[in-house]
């Protein structure tokens, strides 16, 4: 249900005219599906409609009185948790949804739930920001009740906490999106709540600091193939500066090509830095050659490369028996989803304070941490937390289900004399 959230409040922020709504009412109708017309401004794909759910990922820009924002609406559904994960990786803000009604609010915080496999991807992925919205507060079992509210917000703070955030830091904001209660307007038929509305705590959050200084490094979420334009990856600048004319070099590929043209929210601009979510038109490329995973940065400064292995610090969240050396979960690292092995556990260590516990252990179990090699099955391209934090942290999991999240120490770059990097050295121009 965050998509009638997200929706509504694109419609209500002018976004998007009435006609369009009005339009998607009427086929949502035709389909029994009516109160989804809200989800269905960012829901395009017919499958999406059809099933009620996200698949994939889907940009929309909307404006504050102080802001502009993007919003990645990323699906929730464990079938296409890749694209949940390529969507939060991008992210400056989380906006969790949670649902007020029991059944839902219970199946989502439950030990396997989404509710708790989201926020926990939201702190891996470094998205420090985060808003609650508690949903669907005009369900029948619920009916505006500021009981029920106060009972979610503590059930939801213990877990943020234990995560990492600090719940005192976080807003919780009671809505319904469907009818539009305190997205932009005080609730009437909440009349107890006191806090900021959605857009007021959205008004509220702090821009983060751009690395504008750091070497160029874009995650590509999507390639496309355009018609009289041609090869058009899409990804979010997460450090550096692109601008029109430069050389980019391609990782794990390593193919360079020279940047045509750089489109934002359909507009053509100049340059683009850090937190933009950019098209950019490059040549000599096929479409084909390129893919969601793939980095973009600068030829002539530092670029990026594909890395022959990599060592981690690895926290064990949830596995139901032992890890052992061979190991071979997807890791989701930026926008790339691999199989990596756990070539070596090199040493257990205290999570909280780094000190060794046990050097070269047998197995590693839930709860643990620990020093690990690690060998990607198919060319990749990450960096060290350190130098470059969106590509030097990971979640990996096995099945669809989240086991555990980890922060990259040094990587060993596949070319030349296998040059090796730490994050102890120094971060900058090279």
């Amino acid at each position: 249900y965050q998509r009638r959230v997200r929706g509504h409040l694109i419609y209500k922020c002018g976004g998007i005219d009435r006609g369009t709504i009005e339009k998607f009412e009427k086929q949502a109708n035709e389909l029994g599906t009516a109160s989804f017309k809200y989800a269905w401004v960012l829901d395009k794909l017919k499958a999406e409609r059809e099933r009620c759910i996200t698949i994939d990922i889907s940009l929309w820009k909307f404006e504050t009185t102080k802001y502009c924002f993007t919003i990645i609406d990323a699906p929730g559904h464990r079938d296409f948790i890749k694209n949940m994960i390529t969507g939060t990786s991008q992210a400056d803000v989380a906006l969790l949804i949670v649902a007020s009604s029991h059944n839902e609010f219970n199946v989502g915080i439950s030990t396997n739930g989404q509710t708790r496999e989201h926020v926990l991807l939201a702190y891996t992925l470094g998205v420090k920001q985060m808003i609650v919205c508690v949903n669907k507060m005009d369900d029948k079992s619920v009916n505006f009740s500021e009981t029920r509210f106060k009972e979610i917000v503590v059930e939801v703070s213990i877990y943020l906490g234990k995560v990492g955030y600090n719940p005192k830091q976080i807003p919780f904001i009671p809505i319904s999106g469907w009818l539009g209660d305190n997205l932009l307007e005080k609730s009437t038929n909440m009349s107890w709540w006191k806090g900021p509305t959605l857009i007021e705590a959205l008004n509220a959050v702090k821009e983060p600091k751009r690395p504008v200084d750091k070497p160029l490094r874009i995650p590509l979420q999507d390639v496309y193939k355009i018609g009289g334009i041609g090869t058009v990856p899409v990804g979010r600048v997460e450090t550096g500066v692109i601008k029109l004319g430069q050389a980019i070099t391609f990782a794990p590929i390593g193919l360079t090509s020279e940047v045509m043209s750089i489109e934002m929210y359909g507009e053509q601009i100049q340059q683009a830095v850090p937190g933009d979510n950019i098209g950019i038109n490059v040549n000599k490329i096929a479409a084909k050659d390129l893919r969601r995973g793939y980095v973009a940065g600068d030829s002539k400064n530092d670029p990026p490369s594909v890395v022959d292995n990599f060592t981690a610090l690895v926290i064990i969240l949830d596995h139901p028996g032992t890890i052992h050396a061979g190991y071979t979960p997807v890791l989701d690292c930026h926008t790339a989803h691999i199989a990596c092995k756990f070539s070596e556990i090199i040493t257990k260590v205290d999570r909280r304070t780094g000190v060794e516990l046990e050097a070269f252990p047998k197995s590693l179990k839930k709860g643990d941490s620990a020093i690990i090699k690690m060998v990607p099955f198919k060319p990749m391209c990450v960096e060290t937390f350190a130098e470059y934090p969106p590509l030097g942290r990971f979640a990996f999991r096995e099945m669809r289900r989240g086991v555990g999240v980890g922060i990259i120490k040094n990587t060993v770059r596949k070319e030349g004399a296998m040059e090796i990097r730490s994050e102890k050295k120094p971060t900058g121009k090279k």
